[in-house]
């Protein structure tokens, strides 16, 4: 079984349900979980915030700070989760933000993937230094997502 599976069949053992809102993995995670049969009855569904401004219109981060730190930040990240768990009325939010490369953002080194994640009890953000080309780091940031969530249904 694979990771997404795992997630799948923990979240709909605890009765519980996730969303996610995303910026460089543009919807990639809610796509790898929906991959799985049976996901339709936990995955609520996502918010693709590529663009800056869509992070505070879309998913509520706050513009302030958005102005004043840059989207890649991890309470960026924090509150996209946030907003994501609001917005589709789920159990837990996945908030990702980053930089795929192959440049820099904002002074952000490409690699940098910050991870939120919101559920009962628990605001966490995880900081990842990822390491390749656009899609493995990508890849990576997807994976980083499971493997927080995971360690929270476990």
């Amino acid at each position: 079984m694979n990771e997404a599976e795992t997630l799948i069949t923990h979240l709909i053992e605890r009765g519980e349900t996730v969303a996610t809102a995303e910026s460089l993995t543009a919807g990639l995670v809610c796509a790898t979980l929906t991959e799985i049969p049976g996901s339709s009855a936990v995955v609520r569904g996502g918010l693709i915030v590529y663009a800056t401004d869509l992070k505070a219109t879309l998913a509520g981060v706050d513009e302030a700070f958005l102005a004043a730190h840059g989207a890649v930040h991890p309470e960026v990240a924090a509150q996209l989760a946030a907003g994501a768990r609001d917005r589709c009325g789920a159990t837990w939010g996945l908030g990702l933000t980053g930089v795929a490369g192959p440049g820099g953002q904002d002074g952000v080194a490409p690699g940098t993937v910050h991870v939120g994640l919101v559920g009962p009890g628990v605001l966490t953000v995880r900081t990842l230094d990822l390491s390749g080309d656009r899609a493995s780091v990508r890849a990576g940031a997807v994976a980083g997502a499971f493997a927080l969530l995971g360690e929270h249904l476990a």
